[in-house]
């Protein structure tokens, strides 16, 4: 049995509602230098139980704990890194890798971040990534914030390419019953154009902004290395740490199959390496994103509202019933749908709801419901790259980038990353399409 809310809401006021709640959330997200993000959400998610849209046990279910287990334990196997020297180490042989280019530091980061979220989860990508490109961009002299945007964009089109690079490719692998293969040749070509296409975008508006300008390279370099100080490396941790994060890498890849979920294997390898870490774990949890969480927690229970007043089914329907039977329609009203909606909302609850309708499809269209699916997820892992907060891993380099004394303003990222999603997002669903109605796909 539910628990007893304040009010009793007419079936009739609860989507409207439930939109109202959430535009309001979204509005006071976006008034960032006024109200911190973390508290936009956690009031959004108060006035979801407040005014009996969800009671606190429907609020409680509508937060996605895998993404949350995921993070924390990500976060925990990542200090332990860090605190091995790891990341100064990497950094440093990075600086002479980059031979103090900026454009080769844009390239070489962005690409890693791409190849390494194909095969991992995004989250877990960046959150390695994101303190090594801070320390190699603030030591070559130049402003991290734009170099930070960067793998964002990468990690989240690079996670299209493959069913475990992103959270909505594992629910579509799951309800549609698509394997590994099936993505690498219906979705990768794709995913790895639009990648392509994001870093020479990304390139060409930093050079309009400066952002790739300063002293020459090899001044640059010498007075890097000459500023960077030699890590201090605590050879065991180091081992023990980057022999669990292997393990924790491996299971992601082996343990869909297996009914393991990401945020369960998470949570387990980071407790067993703070069970043989001779480190004090209080101290660890100190420095775990805290805010984050939270941040998650409140957003997943606004959405979670949209959800149960059936919006997303309402929305799913509406896409469906315009497609008039043609799959050519459909894939470019599920797949710019999907990108515009996964821009502002977590994409994970709107996959699962067109999902459900996609299946519903399958039965009457059989395998011609097939080229739907890969718009869904072109569209929904793409368009993550719409807002600051658009996907999981754009909230995670947010808040490391401000650990780090570089905050990333929502309007400073859309400034850089709206249009090239926009234009990414056009490429890989044009050319999709095109494919499919030359029948290559």
């Amino acid at each position: 049995m539910h628990e007893e809310t304040l009010f009793h809401l007419p079936a009739a006021w609860q989507a409207p509602l439930a939109i109202g709640l959430f535009i309001a959330t979204y509005a006071l997200i976006l008034a960032e230098k006024y109200v911190h993000r973390t508290v936009a959400a956690l009031l959004g998610a108060c006035a979801v139980m407040l005014l009996g849209l969800l009671a606190p046990d429907q609020a409680w279910g509508a937060i996605d704990f895998n993404t949350l287990f995921l993070l924390f334990g990500m976060m925990n196997i990542v200090n332990v890194l860090s605190r091995s020297g790891f990341f100064d180490l990497v950094a440093r042989r990075a600086l002479l890798l980059t031979r103090g280019e900026p454009v080769r530091v844009l390239w070489i980061f962005s690409g890693l971040t791409a190849l390494f979220s194909a095969f991992l989860d995004n989250v877990t990508t960046v959150l390695f990534m994101a303190p090594v490109v801070v320390t190699v961009v603030t030591r070559l002299g130049l402003r991290p914030v734009p170099f930070l945007i960067a793998i964002i964009l990468a990690s989240n089109t690079g996670g299209t390419a493959t069913l475990v690079g992103d959270p909505p490719n594992i629910i579509i692998g799951s309800v549609a019953g698509k394997g590994f293969g099936d993505f690498l040749v219906n979705v990768a070509p794709f995913a790895v154009i639009a990648c392509v296409a994001g870093i020479a975008l990304m390139q060409v508006l930093m050079t309009r902004r400066g952002d790739l300008s300063g002293f020459a390279a090899a001044d640059r370099l010498q007075a890097a290395l000459q500023d960077a100080p030699t890590p201090v490396v605590n050879r065991r941790l180091m081992t023990q740490a980057l022999s669990v994060f292997a393990v924790t890498l491996l299971l992601f890849m082996v343990g869909h199959p297996l009914g393991l979920e990401a945020g369960l294997i998470a949570l387990t390898t980071s407790t067993f390496l703070l069970l043989i870490a001779d480190l004090d774990p209080v101290a660890l949890f100190e420095q775990v994103e805290w805010a984050t969480l939270l941040f998650f927690m409140g957003l997943f229970v606004v959405v979670g509202a949209l959800e149960h007043a059936g919006v997303f089914e309402q929305a799913a329907s509406a896409l469906t019933a315009a497609m008039g039977g043609d799959v050519g329609t459909g894939i470019l009203l599920i797949g710019l749908g999907s990108a515009l909606i996964s821009g502002f909302v977590d994409n994970i609850p709107f996959t699962i709801s067109m999902a459900s309708v996609l299946r519903e499809l399958q039965g009457t269209l059989g395998a011609g419901v097939d080229p739907l699916w890969w718009a869904l997820s072109l569209g929904a892992c793409l368009g993550g790259n719409l807002t600051l907060i658009g996907a999981s891993a754009n909230i995670v380099v947010a808040d490391i980038a401000a650990r780090e004394g570089h905050p990333i303003s929502f309007g400073g990222f859309m400034r850089y990353a709206t249009p090239i999603t926009l234009i990414t997002v056009l490429l890989a669903i044009g050319l999709f399409y095109g494919a499919n109605r030359l029948g290559v796909m």
